[in-house]
């Protein structure tokens, strides 16, 4: 299997974010890298740099303004006397109808969801170069392939169209799905981390040409807490078009399977004819925001379900944090995945 990364992905090193009112250290850390690297090449991947799409395919997912944002606001921000090195909001809006302020810590607020997100110097490159991994699948996929990993890091899911959260700035599954359709396919995006994808429901939520299923922990006490509840079925044109799997806190190997067997059945009478997998990792017995147990062999079987589904897909990293068992994780979902080809 070919796979993505740019070693400007390296970039990235955020050092703090915000939980239950305290600073903690980032676990969205640049180390992530060479151990998913480890455990993508120990499956057989062949790693290559994607070419420069451009930003063209970025912001036919992502609005103007966010863009100049996202690639401008740590100068600024730097520029703001007693300022600290990271761009991290202290004010939002009610709405996203008020005003538009101008200063950076208006804009900050405007764009950032939350505190967990947070913008240093090398972060807009190392998103870009993000989802140009993930387009380079994309493409992949529309050229004739089975199957293509971005290690897509910084991860995408809870980027909307204008805003960043949850350590997420572009929505490198939407970005590939987008792309995918704009080449004459119709795609259906699986998002299996245990996180709600709130940001690639968000982006499509009023479409019918992208299905959007996503497998995750109830919201209820988890975050992202506002999205990801079983009655969001999409609205407008993409009524019905839009699913969620909410499952309690500590789900294991045979719940996860049987809410995938029912993502799947939706993707097929979709006809979708590709798959964009956001491959979240930390549904992990052993991932240090222990919110689901799948084991080692249960992310094997998702790799074989996911082979079950006869469509080319493009994997896209999300989440997946520091634990012995992150590398491991990955091979056994690319192993059982590949053997079931």
């Amino acid at each position: 299997m070919i796979a993505l990364f740019d070693d400007r992905q390296w970039l990235h090193d955020p050092k703090h974010f915000m939980a239950n009112g305290a600073l903690l250290p980032n676990p969205e850390q640049p180390r992530r890298i060479e151990i998913l690297k480890a455990g993508a090449e120990a499956a057989g991947c062949v790693f290559r740099a994607p070419d420069d799409a451009g930003i063209g395919p970025i912001a036919a997912v992502h609005s103007a303004e966010y863009l100049t944002f996202l690639q401008s606001i740590h100068a600024r921000w730097r520029r703001i006397p007693g300022a600290g090195a990271e761009v991290i909001p202290n004010i939002h809006p009610a709405s996203r109808a008020d005003g538009y302020p101008k200063s950076a810590v208006g804009q900050a607020g405007y764009h950032q969801a939350d505190t967990a997100c947070p913008i240093a110097e090398g972060t807009w490159q190392a998103a870009y170069w993000s989802a140009q991994g993930a387009i380079a699948a994309a493409d992949l996929i529309a050229g004739g392939e089975r199957a293509a990993y971005a290690l897509s890091r910084p991860p995408g899911h809870h980027a909307f169209a204008d805003l960043a959260g949850g350590f997420c700035f572009l929505n490198n599954a939407a970005i590939a799905a987008e792309r995918l359709r704009a080449a004459g396919f119709r795609p259906a995006i699986l998002d299996i981390d245990v996180h709600h994808g709130n940001g690639t429901q968000g982006i499509f939520y009023e479409r019918a040409d992208v299905l959007t299923v996503s497998i995750h922990a109830d919201p209820a006490r988890f975050y992202p807490f506002f999205w990801g509840y079983a009655h969001e079925r999409g609205a407008g044109a993409g009524l019905g078009c839009n699913l969620n799997l909410p499952l309690p806190r500590g789900t294991g190997d045979a719940e996860h399977l049987a809410a995938l067997d029912i993502a799947l059945t939706r993707i097929r009478s979709f006809g979708a004819d590709a798959l964009v997998v956001a491959l979240g990792l930390d549904a992990s017995i052993d991932d240090p925001f222990q919110g689901f147990a799948v084991t080692q062999d249960g992310f094997a079987r998702i790799g074989a379900a996911l082979a079950g589904a006869g469509l080319p897909m493009a994997l896209v990293q999300e989440g997946g944090y520091v634990s012995d068992a992150l590398g491991i994780n990955l091979t056994r979902v690319l192993v059982g995945l590949r053997d079931a080809l």
